[in-house]
């Protein structure tokens, strides 16, 4: 699992937004609050921004080290500010690549995404396999292949509805339908691809996992996010809309978003929809 934040606003800078706060972005790295799943994010961490003056495609610094050992972003971040930026510390799943091409936040023209959660790598190259317009994965992991579906759908359609549909088509990913005759509890297979196909296994032997989608996705004018089974919260500021996985201070004003729902957000609203019918 991973925690992350996006800002819409008024300009602020990377450090305010990543590292300043009490329980900021760098706190979360070594202690995070309402993580659900692990208890850490040392296995990489990325920032996205835009500087629409000099180029509609974002900039990002992307690492596979922790963010508290990262002396160069620590001194950098402080003197960049972005009126849109996208941020993410790394808990690498078991079986996951650690480096750099894993690591949040993902692009794909003038969008950024960064994915808390994990879902069956099985189920998304299946549904790449159907779409050969899809952009090639930064990496094998299952966020970068997450990342490519998303911008597979947003290319045909407005950002809020790809993401929906992706999160849709994939969250019943826990059961992966890969013999003839029957679904196969999935118990964390990252990086199987062809090749023979695993023996059956009881569930009692290896329970089926939950696909766990919390997706945050920008272009640059808005915020998408989903929440699907772990933590997101917001809060409307004077200036501007914060989404996080978790909140970076104990100020008032943060809204906690019920799961399984959408968010979107521009300068001027934020607006909740239910992902369940």
């Amino acid at each position: 699992m991973c925690r992350h934040l996006a800002w819409l606003g008024a300009p602020r800078t990377l450090a305010r937004l990543t590292m300043e706060a009490p329980h900021s972005l760098l706190h979360q790295s070594w202690a995070p609050r309402r993580m659900r799943h692990g208890t850490i994010n040392a296995d990489g961490f990325g920032v996205g921004w835009y500087a629409p003056a000099l180029r509609a495609q974002p900039a990002r610094i992307r690492r596979a080290v922790p963010m508290w050992t990262d002396a160069s972003y620590a001194s950098m971040a402080g003197t960049i500010a972005s009126g849109c930026v996208l941020a993410a510390v790394r808990s690498a799943s078991v079986g996951m690549p650690v480096e750099e091409s894993s690591t949040a936040p993902f692009t794909d023209g003038t969008r950024l995404l960064s994915h808390n959660g994990r879902v069956d790598p099985t189920a998304v190259r299946a549904l790449l396999r159907e779409r050969p317009d899809a952009p090639t994965p930064d990496s094998a992991c299952d966020s970068a292949l997450l990342a490519a579906l998303v911008w597979e759908r947003a290319a045909t359609r407005p950002l809020a509805d790809a993401v929906a549909d992706v999160v849709l088509s994939l969250s019943g990913a826990g059961l992966a339908d890969r013999r003839a005759g029957g679904a196969v509890p999935w118990a964390g297979d990252w990086t199987a691809g062809a090749g023979p196909e695993p023996a059956p296994q009881s569930a009692a032997v290896a329970p089926a996992a939950v696909a766990r989608l919390n997706l945050l996705v920008t272009d640059g004018t808005q915020l998408v996010a989903t929440s699907w089974l772990d933590s997101l919260s917001y809060r409307v500021e004077p200036d501007g809309v914060l989404v996080a996985s978790e909140p970076d201070d104990d100020e008032p004003g943060w809204i906690d978003i019920p799961d399984h729902h959408l968010l979107m957000a521009d300068t001027r609203k934020v607006t909740l929809r239910s992902l369940i019918p």
